[in-house]
């Protein structure tokens, strides 16, 4: 009697945006890891040091990242009928899973150099460095989270947090530095380097949170699924009487959902047919061009549902 409707949406042409934002962070860390490396060898701070471990992370992420939004923007085929979208979501676990991994080499090299006795000289050198890296993560970090939200891409949103954290402990490394060259106290340089670690690890963990759950199909947002609620009952006055067995999921920047809608006794198959799909439109909109599957129902099937009121 009733059967499924598919009208599945076209993601936007965003594909040449997340590419072009994902080239921009690799550039940037390329050209930062260099300069991070070239004053932490000048001043012998393990604090800058592990500043251009954490920047060559970020590299490693950008260059994920750029290659995980190409391959998430292909088209469903007879291997992936769903499409790539999730590539982007295990790019961000992969991503936050080097951040812990970098954590891990700086606290290591923090502790040895406080075993050791720090030794660092020529500080200023290392200071125009660190401020330098701020400026352009800023700078940076800022340009990709737009580009992160105007394609809902979380590669390049898991992208732009690497690079504001990599800002916040050069932060945290050039107060030390400051510190260091003030009052000759070389200790601060691992510590503060233990800090920095810990920030990242934080980073880190709730980048791997979020992605994890995207990929177990983590039911969308309640906000989501309320305006998913919202749309079907706008309905009432079209011959909907009500619904069941809605599901909603993410993968990547897509979001799809699936439901059965009961329709009043009498509504002709073309009536309802119709009525489904600009269902599918109202939700679509409301969803960024969620991909939209219903399957149709008389009303008092089996399967009792949420009942909707005509308006």
């Amino acid at each position: 009697m009733a059967g499924p409707l598919i009208a599945p949406s076209q993601p936007r042409a965003a594909g040449s945006v997340k590419t072009r934002a994902a080239a921009l962070s690799i550039a940037s860390n390329a050209i930062l890891i260099a300069l991070k490396i070239a004053a932490g060898a000048l001043t012998g701070s393990v604090a800058i040091l592990t500043e251009a471990m954490h920047s060559s992370i970020d590299l490693i992420a950008s260059f994920v990242a750029y290659f995980s939004v190409r391959e998430a923007d292909k088209p469903a085929d007879a291997e992936h009928p769903y499409g790539h979208a999730k590539i982007e979501n295990l790019a961000a676990a992969i991503e936050a899973m080097l951040i812990l991994v970098g954590s891990g080499v700086i606290i290591y090299a923090a502790v040895r150099s406080l075993a050791n006795g720090p030794e660092v000289h020529s500080l200023g050198i290392g200071i125009v460095v660190i401020g330098i890296s701020i400026v352009a993560n800023i700078v940076v970090s800022s340009v990709i989270m737009r580009r992160a939200r105007q394609t809902d891409s979380p590669a390049l949103e898991g992208d732009a947090a690497h690079l504001r954290t990599d800002a916040a402990t050069s932060a945290a490394v050039l107060l030390g530095l400051v510190l260091v060259q003030v009052t000759g106290a070389t200790w601060l340089d691992p510590v503060i380097a233990l800090a920095v670690a810990a920030a990242i690890v934080f980073a880190g963990v709730r980048l791997l949170a979020r992605a994890s759950r995207i990929l177990v199909d983590e039911a969308l947002p309640p906000q989501e699924l309320d305006g998913v609620r919202e749309a079907i009952a706008c309905f009432g006055p079209q011959g909907v009487a009500g619904y069941h067995k809605l599901r909603a999921r993410r993968a990547g920047s897509r979001r799809y959902v699936d439901l059965h809608v009961q329709f009043t006794s009498g509504t002709t198959l073309e009536d309802a047919h119709a009525t489904a799909h600009a269902l599918q439109d109202a939700i679509r909109e409301r969803l960024r061009g969620a991909d939209v599957l219903i399957h149709l129902e008389p009303e008092g099937s089996v399967h009792p549902g949420t009942e909707i009121s005509p308006r």
